[in-house]
């Protein structure tokens, strides 16, 4: 084999290194989100890479340029870096990526990966996908003119006071009052009642009561003298 042979062969054997890890490594292939949501892409691989890491890259995932976005490890199958979250399922042979607050520059080419070292001398099995982000569906904004002339930019009729219902006013408040001012000269009135029956009625009706036992007892008195000299005579 000449020298001009061998460096024929050599991309040759690139290619068919690329070509098992595009059947070992599947995909969706195309994604479409719209901004403001997220979208998940879910890739699946043989049963020999159960126990590599996957990644997510933004193609073309060179090494030398550092694209990978985010990648699970042996201690863990779930990894977040920002928006964008991986999980690995190693049970259904499946890890799925998944982008959160999609905005229009995420979209693009990007790649689902699996990490093979180096020891091995083999390069890195990925899928492309690519990912397209769309705008959201316009907010609907709804003239005046379109609300008919019953509808007005004022406070709503129901808030303004009925015309059958009376209105009240200043006067009802003193209504409300008059008991409060009728009570207090009758309470006045009762402690000045009691206090005239306490000091005056009181002492005049003993006096009097006095008065009469006072005149009472001397006729009792002369009567009993009056009546011994019959019983005597007798």
């Amino acid at each position: 084999m000449t020298l001009r042979s061998g460096s024929t062969w050599l991309p040759s054997a690139l290619l068919l290194l690329q070509v098992p890890g595009c059947l070992s490594l599947s995909g969706p292939g195309h994604v479409t989100g719209t901004v403001g949501g997220s979208l998940s892409v879910q890739c699946r691989y043989e049963k020999e890479f159960k126990e590599n890491n996957k990644y997510w890259c933004k193609s073309p995932c060179l090494a030398s340029l550092r694209t990978k976005i985010v990648e699970t490890t042996e201690s863990e199958r779930e990894v977040r870096r920002g928006r964008v979250s991986i999980r690995d399922h190693p049970a259904t042979l499946t890890f799925t990526v998944t982008l959160e607050s999609l905005t229009e520059g995420d979209g693009g080419t990007y790649r689902c990966g699996i990490h093979r070292p180096w020891t091995e001398r083999l390069i890195d099995l990925t899928f492309p996908v690519e990912v397209s982000v769309s705008p959201g569906p316009p907010s609907t904004l709804v003239s005046p003119s379109t609300l008919g002339p019953s509808s007005t930019l004022g406070p709503p009729s129901t808030l303004d006071p009925p015309s059958s219902l009376p209105v009240t006013t200043g006067p009802s408040m003193t209504s409300q009052e008059t008991p409060d001012a009728r009570q207090h000269p009758r309470s006045l009135l009762s402690s000045v009642h009691f206090l005239l029956l306490v000091f005056l009625k009181v002492p005049l009706l003993l006096s009097m009561l006095g008065a009469v036992l006072w005149v009472n007892r001397p006729q009792r008195s002369s009567g009993g003298r009056q009546s011994q000299p019959c019983s005597e005579n007798q």
